[in-house]
């Protein structure tokens, strides 16, 4: 036995995945190491089958399988070759037994060795700053006039005339929301929104003794004959909207929607809550509603999914500056302030492009990993973006979405089912899918092969009660 086939027989025991994925898995590893090399050719199916210990049938998938992910190059009657792979360096695996998680919504991590630099050099100003006792001390609530001129600045790209008055930093977006449910409404109350949406505002409403209405949306985003129905027969407070690569469906509200949305908003006099973390992995940007309908939106957006979740600064736009400070007055209720070194970083960052780079890294590698997606999910029905980095998974017949969930939790994946997300109606057969957070490329990837394992299979029914 080669010492290749020996590396190749210890990976597949010590795996918890079918024997000819796992085969595919060490040669992937092998090829991205080094220890195969472009044009090597490898041994036959039968010479390898009897080496292992496999049958033939196994290996030839194995071998298909390293195929389809570009890897090997069987040519007829001359055997099956290794294909010229760009190398991105050592590969980094989940050990086994842990989970790769792909529950929270959180960007890819970019391994851009440059990029990496200038925010270790943006932390590193940070410590060297001599005013250290000016990061201790309370500071105005939503930030210095300087840092309110870079977050204005910042989101001018979207709102071009606003003025620094009208922008609060808050303490991540949620904190932003939880200040706005407060001031827009009371124990009792409802606010409007899509009947499938972004969680965190269940458990805020759930928090407050406020009651959401779910609305039916589509992939152009919420229905706005629903949102006027509901306005004449009983008025919302205020509607919330997650309108671009909205979590969990990733649609994005269309121009003409968006349009009839504020008209509607207008008619009836009603707040609008615009929650849009996301729009920054568009290269082309929709126009907000807060730019449709500026006298009636709240408009709040953060680093967490353009950057990274744990800076926690976000931004609030609010209509006037009657509006900013009642909130401002609430918020410092709530939080008293975000951390001022992080708010400094955070303007550092934005006015020597830190943020534009990161934004832009992060948008290239979810475009990598909806690729590898689109490659390995043959057999699945899932909504996306092409710069999303979730994705809104149908769950196929005969598994149910829990059940689903539970196999891919047994094989080491983590998602999220539908119910979470469900204000109104019935939880759709789905669960959303992260392909961000700080696994790399390799580690999405297999955890994509897992789930496309699971749509492939039927759920194995077996009853312990006889």
């Amino acid at each position: 036995m080669s010492n290749e086939t020996r590396r190749w027989a210890a990976a597949i025991r010590g795996s918890q995945r079918p024997a000819y994925l796992a085969l595919a898995d060490a040669l992937a590893e092998d090829i991205q190491s080094g220890q195969l090399v472009a044009h090597q050719r490898l041994p036959t199916l039968r010479v390898l089958a009897a080496a292992l210990g496999l049958n033939f049938s196994t290996v030839a998938r194995g071998y298909a399988e390293a195929e389809r992910r570009g890897l090997l190059d069987a040519r007829a009657g001359s055997g099956t070759y290794v294909r010229e792979v760009l190398r991105s360096g050592p590969v980094r695996r989940a050990p086994p037994g842990t989970l790769i998680d792909m529950t929270m919504n959180m960007p890819p991590e970019p391994d851009d060795a440059a990029l990496l630099q200038r925010l270790r050099e943006g932390l590193g100003w940070l410590a060297s700053d001599r005013e250290v006792h000016a990061w201790l001390r309370y500071q105005p609530f939503g930030g210095q006039i300087e840092d309110r001129e870079a977050g204005a600045q910042w989101l001018r790209d979207l709102l071009p005339a606003l003025e620094p008055s009208r922008v609060l930093i808050c303490p991540g977006a949620q904190g932003a929301l939880l200040g706005l449910f407060t001031l827009l409404a009371r124990p009792g109350d409802h606010i409007a929104c899509e009947a499938v949406t972004y969680p965190g505002i269940k458990g805020l409403a759930a928090q407050l003794g406020i009651r959401l209405v779910g609305l039916p949306a589509d992939d152009a985003g919420l229905d706005p004959e629903a949102f006027a129905a509901l306005c004449a027969a009983d008025l919302p407070k205020a509607l919330y909207l997650n309108p671009t690569f909205n979590n969990p469906t990733t649609a994005v509200m269309t121009p003409e929607r968006r349009a009839a949305v504020c008209e509607i908003a207008r008619r009836y006099n009603v707040p609008i809550i615009e929650d849009d973390p996301y729009i920054w992995l568009c290269a082309r940007r929709p126009l907000p509603l807060a730019a449709m309908a500026p006298e009636l939106c709240f408009y709040v957006t953060s680093f967490a999914k353009c950057l990274g979740a744990g800076l926690r600064i976000g931004y609030v736009v609010s209509p006037n500056a009657r509006y900013t400070a009642r909130l401002s007055a609430i918020l410092r209720t709530t939080s008293v302030m975000a951390a001022p070194p992080m708010i400094r970083l955070a303007t550092r960052w934005i006015e020597d492009g830190t943020v534009e780079a990161m934004t832009a890294a992060i948008r290239a590698e979810s475009a990598a990993r909806q690729a590898l997606a689109r490659r390995i999910l043959r057999r699945a029905s899932y909504r996306s973006r092409s710069e999303a980095f979730h994705l809104w998974l149908a769950v196929p017949e005969p598994w149910t979405r829990i059940e689903f969930a539970l196999h891919l939790r047994a094989h080491g994946v983590g998602v999220v089912v539908s119910d979470t997300f469900t204000v109104s109606g019935k939880a759709p057969a789905a669960v959303r899918v992260c392909l961000g957070g700080e696994g790399d490329r390799l580690a999405c990837q297999h955890s994509l092969e897992i789930i496309e394992d699971a749509i492939e299979q039927a759920p194995a029914i077996t009853s312990k009660v006889m």
